[in-house]
């Protein structure tokens, strides 16, 4: 089952952590997140300031295509880029592409990859990216 109003709330209740910078502390991620006063929305705030402190599952520089990965239910697909230039495919079992995703300018987005199976990423990128698979509930 899908849930795109998660994301929606995810990314509206990362913005007091987001007001600490990408440099922000955990420590002022979580403050920030203790003071939102509605349970749910400090919840995921918390979660959001968990998932920007875990390791990415992807990390390079330029162009790299990944081995192959699995995934066994609804997947968040959370990609950054220090660059002008960002895109990544994502890529079924046999290696087409399912979808175009890209970033112009840096930054960040997230896709949500419905469907169990076996994928790949081709990414290409002017500078560097991290790339985070984050299963969902």
């Amino acid at each position: 089952m899908t849930r795109p109003w998660a994301a929606v709330a995810l990314i509206a209740t990362l913005a007091p952590c987001a007001a600490q910078g990408e440099e922000g502390s955990a420590a002022a991620q979580i403050a920030a997140c203790r003071t939102t006063a509605d349970p749910a929305e400090r919840l995921a705030c918390y979660d959001g300031a968990a998932a920007r402190m875990t390791p990415p599952t992807f990390a390079g520089r330029l162009t790299v295509q990944t081995d192959p990965f699995t995934i066994t239910g609804p997947t968040a697909l959370r990609y950054e880029s220090d660059g002008p230039i960002f895109v990544l495919y994502l890529k079924d079992a046999e290696g087409q592409v399912i979808q175009n995703l890209h970033i112009g300018g840096g930054g960040s987005a997230v896709h949500l990859i419905e469907k169990p199976g076996s994928y790949s990423l081709l990414i290409a990128g002017a500078e560097t990216w991290r790339v985070w698979l984050e299963p969902r509930p």
